[in-house]
């Protein structure tokens, strides 16, 4: 299920997040989806979706944190 555009990310995505650090989030989650399509590529007993958002919000993390309840680049 990887997303074609940024408008089709999970609301709890869309509603928080900046432009870019939106972008960011998709392409992580599309390379998650297709890198760990074998279960013996990912951790525990997750599923491939959840592996997914784990890697696209810790690509987020990399360039934004948030403060308050906003997200911010990073300086």
């Amino acid at each position: 299920m990887p997303y074609d555009t940024i408008e089709e990310l999970p609301e709890n995505v869309k509603n928080v997040l900046p432009k870019h650090a939106r972008e960011i989030y998709r392409a992580a989650f599309n390379n998650a989806w297709d890198e760990y399509k074998d279960p013996d590529d990912r951790r525990g007993h997750a599923s491939r979706e959840e592996t997914a958002h784990k890697v696209a919000w810790a690509a987020v993390k990399k360039e934004y944190e948030k403060s308050g309840d906003e997200w911010r680049k990073k300086s």
